[in-house]
């Protein structure tokens, strides 16, 4: 069993749905772990959860999309955490809107908190995951873009696409500091997001995804482990989805 005591790990959007689900884990692990979000109340409440499973976390105030705030972020873990092993870039936002009714607005918006965002954390932490010796960045993509396509979610599927040529490239371009870079395309996993849309439509979810049922915030938390894990120390640049087989049929429902 590998050790994680002396492991510290951030997760951007730690807050809450798939963040607030990696952070779980490498809680359980027993990682030293820190989250980032830009709702004060919301980090509250993740951080009192976490607290609960015995392991110190910390909380910081972070808006991904601008890079000022991101470096100020990375000089608050050092003085905090004494540095970064792996960073979970799993920040993102997904407005729901048809392409003839996108504003100039909010494709800026989506751009700068997904797709920027995410180029903007690892800039920040590039000295910290180096100085580490095993700098692991985890990247939260999602089927919808790389795989998929979902009506009404065009900017969010471009940044997600977006982000895996991020992940290659960087992988190539860091791998002689010994960082690994790698992405988890979640498939349809059961958030406080998805709740919201009702019952209906999770049944109607499950009977496309062939393991019967959604996946759980604790698959995605598992996938972030083994990548950050010693045992992944050879996987870069690769991109890992964890959707219960939803993506693999020819026919949707078969």
């Amino acid at each position: 069993m590998e050790s994680w005591s002396d492991v510290r790990v951030l997760v951007t959007g730690g807050s809450q749905g798939i963040g607030l689900g990696i952070a779980h884990a490498f809680a359980r692990a027993g990682a030293r772990v820190a989250i980032a979000g830009r709702n004060e109340a919301r980090l509250a409440a993740a951080q009192a959860e976490l607290d609960g499973i015995g392991a110190p976390v910390d909380t910081f105030i972070c808006d991904v999309a601008d890079p000022g705030q991101c470096a100020s972020l990375a000089d608050q873990v050092e003085r905090q955490l004494g540095g970064l092993d792996v960073l979970c870039a799993n920040a993102g936002i997904y407005p729901d809107a048809a392409i003839g009714d996108l504003s100039a607005e909010l494709v800026e918006e989506v751009l700068a908190t997904n797709l920027k965002g995410t180029i903007f954390s690892v800039q920040a932490f590039l000295g910290q995951l180096k100085a580490s010796g095993r700098g692991r960045i985890i990247v939260t993509s999602s089927i919808t873009g790389p795989v998929t396509g979902f009506p009404g979610f065009s900017v969010y599927a471009a940044t997600k696409a977006g982000q895996l040529g991020f992940v290659r490239t960087a992988a190539v371009e860091l791998a002689a500091s010994g960082i690994t870079v790698n992405a988890i395309l979640p498939g349809s996993i059961r958030t406080e997001g998805l709740a919201a849309l009702g019952q209906e439509v999770l049944d109607q979810m499950k009977q496309v995804i062939p393991a019967g049922r959604l996946g759980e915030l604790s698959d995605i938390g598992h996938a972030a482990i083994y990548l950050a894990s010693a045992g992944a120390s050879f996987v870069t640049g690769q991109s890992l989805v964890v959707d219960g087989g939803q993506t693999l049929p020819e026919i949707p429902g078969t």
